[in-house]
Order: structure tokens, then sequence, then C-alpha cells
């Protein structure tokens, strides 16, 4: 598929920029609501599920709604998952039980997974590398504003008018995008009959849901069914293989994967998908348990990591034709272990513009060597395995953030639990702690001491992962942009030779 002189960039932008916000700002948004829907839905036991359930569909379809995009186009692929984003909305808003809630949050994340690697897909087919990186930056802004306003927007719908409408807002917007691709984007029209491989995708969405589960398990402690679980894993992985060397057009392609370029940055974005989860969810927690800030204040020093993102992004695409693009994933990745060290030096006595510096600096990593991972992909392969390419990228940072949400839970466990000279901090403990709700001094700063090492634990585990992040980059090959450049060798070839 080749752009159409008839496309409207501009608007066709705006429609993409619009689509991003509606998931993005879903993401923050449902946070905030969750106190109150599980409050009158009851079943707090599953209170964990309505955000795992999201980013476990949209997880497992974004490979495939990539694919189908390679296949159809874009722009029916990217219509049917705004679509099917908006019916789960809808649903969302009339739940009226915690498992109803769950099914259509299900159905919300499939629809993510069609809306975030295809319209990523539609600007890398708009725009030549130069100009992508600028308008990859203008996105990383919607998910930075995002972070922001969507608290206190939720705070405003919860205390005015009913929940329903978190879910409800994004009806118009929906619409509003889905008019923006029917009027503006044009797509040459496809003759061919594409072969679609139904049993790799069902495998496929099978095995990832089981791994998934399986990780989930493994994080609650509940080892017989995080087994039994990852046993189902293996076996579906194993079919899904065999299916997948033998399809016509198969959901993954293996020759893609193995490209050392690509194999490098994927395993480098997984790796930032698992930091930015751990940042996420325990640096709130030490500004707010072990320094004793209001939750504001411990929202603010996480805000910075949404400010440096976007600010990194923006930079990184003005200067990749001067610097190249190997030394701005390099260099803007190298960012990610020294803001990882603000957080390693955190102490009970530190002030939270330690922790907000920290968070900014490795914001402005992720969001350098971010962008120009997905360049550098977009760029490699052919514009027929573009939507693939893409969504390979993203399928990665998702997988990330939920090995890392598993990875880094289980290190804070094992720090209350081990905690040195000090007896095992509780759940419930720990819960009051972060409620303000410890009537002993003695016994709260005995377990501020407590989170303290956990979660100096925790900021060490990142530190290393970050490391990594750097070592994997260091494999991607010299690429130059442009339409007339000369791809190295190395770069076309098979990760193995």
């Amino acid at each position: 598929m080749s752009r159409s002189p008839q496309s409207s960039r501009p608007l066709v932008i705006a429609a993409v920029m619009a689509s991003m916000a509606m998931v993005a700002i879903e993401a923050t948004i449902v946070s905030t609501a969750m106190p109150q829907i599980v409050s009158q839905l009851g079943d707090l036991h599953l209170y964990s599920w309505v955000f795992s359930s999201f980013l476990l569909t949209q997880t497992a379809m974004t490979v495939i709604f990539g694919k189908l995009a390679d296949l159809y186009g874009r722009k029916p692929i990217v219509l049917a998952g705004i679509a099917i984003f908006l019916v789960g909305s809808i649903l969302a808003g009339f739940a009226w039980s915690m498992p109803a809630m769950i099914a259509f949050r299900l159905i919300q994340g499939v629809g993510a997974g069609a809306i975030q690697p295809v319209t990523l897909t539609i600007v890398a087919d708009l725009y030549p590398a130069r100009e992508r990186g600028k308008v990859q930056g203008y996105l990383a802004s919607v998910w930075a504003i995002s972070a922001v306003v969507g608290p206190m927007v939720g705070g405003l719908i919860i205390r005015d008018f009913s929940w329903a409408w978190i879910f409800w807002m994004n009806v118009p917007i929906g619409l509003a995008s889905a008019a923006g691709f029917i009027a503006f984007l044009k797509e040459s029209e496809r003759h061919a009959r594409p072969s679609i491989d139904f049993a790799g995708a069902a495998l496929f969405m099978v095995s990832i849901a089981a791994l998934m589960m399986s990780l989930t398990y493994a994080g609650n402690d509940d080892v017989t069914k995080a087994l039994i679980a990852g046993g189902f894993f293996i076996v579906c992985l194993m079919f899904f293989l065999m299916q997948e060397k033998r399809a016509i057009e198969p959901m993954i392609s293996f020759a893609l994967w193995s490209r050392r370029p690509i194999a490098a940055c994927n395993g480098a974005t997984v790796l930032s998908g698992m930091i930015l989860m751990g940042a996420t969810t325990f640096l709130p927690m030490y500004v707010q348990g072990v320094l004793h800030r209001t939750p504001v204040v411990a929202g603010l020093a996480l805000t910075m990591m949404m400010v440096g993102w976007p600010v990194g992004a923006t930079l990184a695409a003005k200067s990749f034709h001067r610097i190249g693009l190997r030394r701005i994933l390099i260099g803007g990745s190298a960012f990610v272990p020294l803001g990882a060290v603000f957080l390693i030096v955190l102490s009970p006595e530190s002030s939270p513009l330690i922790a907000a510096f920290g968070s900014l600096i490795m914001g402005f990593g992720m969001g350098t060597s971010s962008v120009s991972s997905l360049v550098l992909i977009q760029e490699i392969v052919d514009i027929a395995q573009r939507g693939s390419a893409t969504a390979s990228n993203l399928f990665s940072r998702n997988l990330g953030s939920t090995i890392g949400a598993t990875l880094f839970g289980a290190v804070l466990n094992f720090g209350l639990s081990h905690s040195n000279g000090a007896a095992a901090v509780t759940s419930d403990q720990l819960k009051a702690l972060l409620q303000n709700q410890v009537t002993n001094l003695g016994s709260s700063d005995a377990i501020r001491q407590v989170l303290h090492q956990s979660l100096h634990l925790t900021f060490l585990s990142i530190f290393v992962i970050a490391i990594f992040v750097v070592g994997f980059l260091l494999f991607v090959p010299t690429i130059t942009l442009g339409h007339e450049k000369k791809m190295p060798l190395e770069a076309l070839s098979p990760i193995e030779d």
C-alpha cells in the first residue's frame, strides 16, 4: 500500500491523535473510578482483573491486527478497531457486575489492540522517516497529556456524574476519529485474495492469554494454577509454532522477527516495558509510603516521566538525520539507567525532587529510544510488512509491562518478607501506612524502613534491567534513513548470522 496524494495528512493525523487519546486516557481514567465502581458492583477480589483483562486482549490482538492491516489495508482495520472499542465502552458503562465489567473490558482491549499498531502504521505510510519522528513526538505528547488529564477528568466525572460516563465519553471521540479516517484517508484498492491464518491467530491469542494468566497467578503466589496455566501455554505455543511453519500467510513472520535490528529493538522494548511498569507502580508507593508525602506529590513525581518522554521523542526526531539513528538509540537509552541511579539513592530523608528528577531522566531516555526503535523497524521492512513490524514493537512493550508487573511485584514481596533486622510486613500494615492510618509512631517508622529496603531492592532490579536495555541496542547495526538509502547486509540478515 502506498500513500495516495489525495490523503490529507494533517487531518488524518488529527484522527490518529483522537483515536490514540481515546485509548491513552482510558488507561489512566479507569483507575480513578475503580474504587467507586467496585463499591457498587462488589467482588473486590476481582479488582485487578478489570485492568488485566484489558491488557490481556490488547497484547494478544496487537500482532494479529498488525498482520491484518498488511493484508486488507489500514483503513478498514482501524475502523473495525474503533468500532469494537466503542462497543466495549458502551457496554462497560452498563455493567451490572464485576464479571460483566471484566468481559466488556476484554472487548475494549480487542479494539485497543487494533487502534495502536494500525494508527502508527498509518503515520509511517504517510510520512517519510525524516518527518515521521516529529509526528511520533506529537503522538507521545498525547500519552503524556492523557497521563496528567485522565485522573483529573476521572475525579470530576466521579464527583458530578455517574462512573458510567468514564466509558461513555469515548463515544464522541471515537466517532469523530472514525469520520476523519473515512473522509481523509485514501488507500489504493487491493485486488489480491489474501490467505488468513485463522488457526494461527486463535492459537496465538490462547497462548498469550495462558502466559499472562500464569504470570498473574505466580504474582499472587498461586503456584498450582500458575503451573497449570504455564503448561497450557507451552502446549499451545508448540501447536502455534507448527501452524506458523505451514501457513501460507503466517500471523507472525519468523523471518521478520529474526532480523538483527528488529530482534535487538524488540528485546530492548520488552525490557523498557518492564521498567516503565516498575517505575509507574512503585515510585509513587515510595514517595507516599517512605517519604510520607501526599498522593498528589507522589503523582507529580511520576508525572515527570510523562514529561520527559515526549521531550526525548521530539528531540530524537529532530536529530535522526544529523546524528544518526543508531547513535540516538544507544545514547538515548543510556539515560534510562542514569535516571534509575536517582531512584537507588533515595532514602527516607530524601526530597521528592530527587525521585521526580530521576523519573524525568528515565522518561527522556525511554522516549528517545522508543521512537527511534519504532522508526528503525518501520524503515527496514517492505511496506507490505510495515503493519506487522509496527505491531511487533508494540506487542513487545505490552508483554514487557505484563512481565514487569509480576517480576517487580515478586521482588517487593520478597523484600517485605525478608527484611534485615525487622519482622515481615503484612499487606494490611502496608495498606495502613499508605493510607496514613498507622497509630503507633514507632511502628510506622519500622514499617517505613522495611518498605524502604524492599523498594530499594526493586529499584536496583530496575537499574540492572536498564543496563541490559543499552546492551541490546548495541547490537543494532548502522541504518541510514532516506528513500535512497543502502542497507548494510547485516541489517537484513537473520540474527543467527
